[in-house]
This record gives C-alpha cells, sequence and structure tokens, in this order.
C-alpha cells in the first residue's frame, strides 16, 4: 500500500486526472477499476475520479510497488539533468507566481521534445531553491501563462502552484489585464492608431496575414491600439497596447500599416534589416513586451493585486534607439513591479 499526501502544488485537480500523471502509463479504464473495487480511495473512503483534490487529502493505493512501477514511466528524464542552469531576470516573484524578463531568442515553451525552453529553466530555478522536488514533478509541472515569440523580449510570467497557473492562465485568456509593448518601426508614425480585423495564418510558412475583413473561417478577429512616443532618424518608438494575443499579431499590425518591426525579417524589410544586422550584429526584431497591469484579484493571486510588472529595455534595442535620436527618457522603465500605477509614462 502507498499513501499520497496531496500537496498545494496538485490542489485544485480532479483525482482521476492526479492519477493519469502518477501513473501516466496506466490506461485510464485502470484507474476507474481501481476506485470502483476500492483499491483506490480518497480520505478513506471510495471515490468516482471526479472529486477535486484538495491539500492535505490523502489518496491510498492499495497496489503492489511492481504494479505501481509497471505504470510509472521510468524513461522520464530528471528534470535537473534537462534544465540547464541559466541565470534568469526576475522582475517579480511570491509563493504561486514568477515573472521574467526573457531574453530575445530564448523559445517561452517547447517546439520540439528536446528544446530547450524557459519553462524547463523556470523549473530549474525551482529545484534550485528547493520550492518544488522531483517528486512533486510526477503530478505537476509549472508552466508560463503567456508566450512570447522566440525572437520577442519581456515579460512572462509562470504559475508555480496549480491554482495560480490556472488562474493567471484565465486572466490571459479572458484578457482582464493589459499588456503593452515597445517596437521600433521604420518610417514616420505622427499619430497613434486602433487596429481591428482579422489574422490568418499559414501553418506551412508560419506566417500570418491580416485583412480588414475576415477572408476565411479560421481567420481570428483581432485588435490593437499604438501611439508614438518618439520619433527619431527615419525611425518610430511605439507603445502598443495589445488587446487581443494572436501568433505575430504586432509584427503583422504593424507592417500592415507601413511600418515593419525593425529586424523583423518574416514581415520587414530585407534591406532595411541587413543594415542593422551589419551596423549592429542585430538578429531579432525591437520588439520588447514592457509592462502589464494586473487587475483586482484574489485567491491564488491575491499578492499580485492591481500590480504592474515593467520590464528594462534590452540594451541592445536601448543603443539602437539611442543612435537613431529616439529620446532617452522614452527608454527608461524600471526593473520589476511597481504598486497601482496605470500609466508610467
Amino acid at each position: 500500500m502507498r499513501e499520497i499526501i496531496i500537496r498545494t502544488n496538485e490542489a485544485g485537480q480532479r483525482l482521476d486526472k492526479y492519477l493519469a500523471k502518477y501513473m501516466s502509463l496506466a490506461p485510464k479504464s485502470f484507474f476507474y477499476k481501481m476506485l470502483r473495487k476500492k483499491n483506490i480511495t480518497l480520505n478513506g473512503k471510495k471515490a468516482s475520479g471526479q472529486e477535486k483534490l484538495c491539500a492535505g487529502d490523502t489518496v491510498k493505493l492499495f497496489l503492489s510497488d511492481e504494479t505501481i512501477d509497471k505504470f510509472t514511466d521510468q524513461n522520464r528524464p530528471s528534470q535537473k539533468s534537462i534544465a540547464v542552469p541559466v541565470k534568469l531576470d526576475i522582475l517579480y516573484e511570491d509563493r504561486n507566481t514568477i515573472f521574467i524578463n526573457k531574453p530575445a531568442g530564448m523559445l517561452s515553451q517547447k517546439a520540439a521534445k528536446d528544446d530547450i525552453s524557459l519553462v524547463e529553466y523556470v523549473i530549474g530555478y525551482l529545484l534550485e531553491s528547493r520550492q518544488i522536488t522531483e517528486e512533486e514533478l510526477r503530478t505537476f509541472h509549472p508552466a508560463v501563462c503567456n508566450r512570447l515569440d522566440r525572437n520577442t523580449s519581456g515579460i512572462v510570467a509562470a504559475g508555480k502552484t496549480l491554482a495560480a497557473l490556472q488562474e493567471l492562465s484565465a486572466m490571459f485568456r479572458e484578457r482582464s489585464l493589459k499588456k503593452y509593448y515597445l517596437c521600433l518601426v521604420a518610417g514616420e508614425v505622427s499619430k497613434g492608431g486602433h487596429i481591428t480585423g482579422f489574422l490568418t495564418k499559414d501553418t506551412k510558412s508560419n506566417r500570418v496575414s491580416f485583412s480588414k475583413e475576415r477572408t476565411a473561417a479560421e481567420a481570428s478577429a483581432i485588435e490593437t491600439e499604438y501611439r508614438p512616443l518618439c520619433t527619431g532618424e527615419g525611425v518610430t518608438l511605439l507603445e502598443v497596447h495589445l488587446i487581443t494575443g494572436k501568433t505575430h499579431q504586432i509584427r503583422a499590425h504593424m507592417a500592415s500599416q507601413g511600418h515593419p518591426i525593425i529586424g523583423d525579417y518574416k514581415y520587414g524589410s530585407r534591406k532595411i534589416n541587413d543594415s542593422y544586422r551589419a551596423r549592429y550584429g542585430l538578429t531579432s526584431q525591437l520588439l520588447h513586451s514592457v509592462r502589464l497591469c494586473i487587475p483586482e484579484c484574489s485567491g491564488a493571486l491575491a499578492d499580485l493585486s492591481e500590480k504592474v510588472i515593467t520590464a528594462p529595455v534590452p540594451e541592445l534595442f536601448r543603443k539602437i534607439c539611442e543612435d537613431k535620436k529616439i529620446k532617452r527618457s522614452c527608454l527608461i522603465w524600471p526593473h520589476g513591479v511597481q504598486e497601482g500605477l496605470e500609466d508610467l509614462h
């Protein structure tokens, strides 16, 4: 017999989902059979599997160690062996959440099985700081709640507990928080704009196309606001309020307005981008997630209520802007968290 005490990171999920993670090689029918026969119990009682687990609950497996081992993935790599140590730029952290300033070039999450992404780095950090154990990773993996393109820098939020992961992900999905970006675009933008329309994705080329009207059933409705902060030599620094959050939305939107983002080879001008690569070694678009405004919240996110998370502009982004005569005051953003500030500029 094996007794399991449910921890905070495991609370909030259904019993059958938890069992499927604990013994990942077992078919679902096995769990339901064992539950019916009371070979698996919850708090000493017969369970259906639909129950939502709470911290402190007791799950008893009246199974042999051989049976449990047979249904456990013994080939699952140790998290310590794949999470290469890296120093994370932590903007804010509490008991339940962590916000990272992701550099350009790093994946937010895996695109292929063998990738190492920000998720693995975060888990490595939590293991190193003893905030999670290898045993806990059998049934719960901390994960990111929002994704940035590999070559976009800035704020990525992650949940350290299941409840926080669910609540913060819902906040992004329901658009109850506000997301702001900085980008350097080609040309002079004299006034702000509010763009609505539709994006259609070509999965083969991993490109999206923008149109004012829906041209395909699978097209996604999108909405973006932007305002110029400063115009320099042939470029404009924009603040963008991302209202919806679809793949390549800002990049495709700005290109559709005739102002592609500097460094964006997929949607921008190769000639312009080649000149920046030759002079500065620029290999990514100058697009940075600079600010997240959190609404009033409670529960697992109570510590986050009405906070504003900000991420400093990367050094190369700053240098190019200053060389192009962008006002330095537009590039100064504090590191971390501010209390109840909606507009910092």
